[in-house]
């Protein structure tokens, strides 16, 4: 059930914020699309309810679960980013916008990697936070082991994106001739 939550939770994010973009640049009401967006969190508040009542009345922790707070996480460090990228290229579409610039190469580009490697922090401590808080709520290491190990990997996965991200800052992509 929580895996399907969390496909809901996704599918609700992009249309809030698909319904935010068209009511703010195709029907021209920009209040009623800054709305729609401000209503995103409101899907992670709804699975961090869900999965919290899920385990608290028995549920042993799967990785969905803990999944469930890693989406969390990676929805609040890198959602925002998520809209304004969405929104910059909605502009550019539907509105009149200029083209969004990508960044690939050099000093700028190293500085985008260690952006987003912050955000990836972020979602781990906000992730991980969420995951520690659901253990000791359940107080039964049986029942949430799985959510330390799923933490133990995020945390791995996180050094290993310090590593490439942080890269970029010592030998800076350079565009081919």
């Amino acid at each position: 059930m929580i895996g399907l939550l969390i496909i809901a939770c996704e599918i609700g994010f992009w249309v809030f914020v698909l319904a935010g973009l068209v009511s703010r640049y195709i029907l021209k009401k920009k209040k009623l699309g800054t709305f729609l967006l401000i209503c995103t969190p409101f899907v992670d508040l709804i699975l961090l309810i869900v999965t919290i009542f899920d385990l608290k009345n028995g549920a042993v922790a799967t990785a969905m679960h803990g999944i469930a707070a890693v989406y969390i996480g990676v929805s609040i460090g890198f959602g925002h980013r998520m809209i304004q990228w969405a929104d910059s290229h909605f502009n550019y579409r539907f509105g009149d916008g200029n083209k969004p610039v990508k960044i690939k190469y050099g000093k700028e580009h190293a500085r985008k990697e260690r952006k987003a490697w912050y955000r990836h922090l972020l979602s781990l401590i906000i992730g991980g936070g969420i995951l520690i808080i659901i253990i000791f709520y359940i107080n039964n290491s049986y029942q949430t082991e799985v959510l330390l190990q799923i933490m133990l990997l995020w945390s791995l996965i996180v050094v290993i994106d310090f590593f490439i991200s942080f890269s970029y800052t010592l030998f800076p992509k350079k565009q081919k001739t």
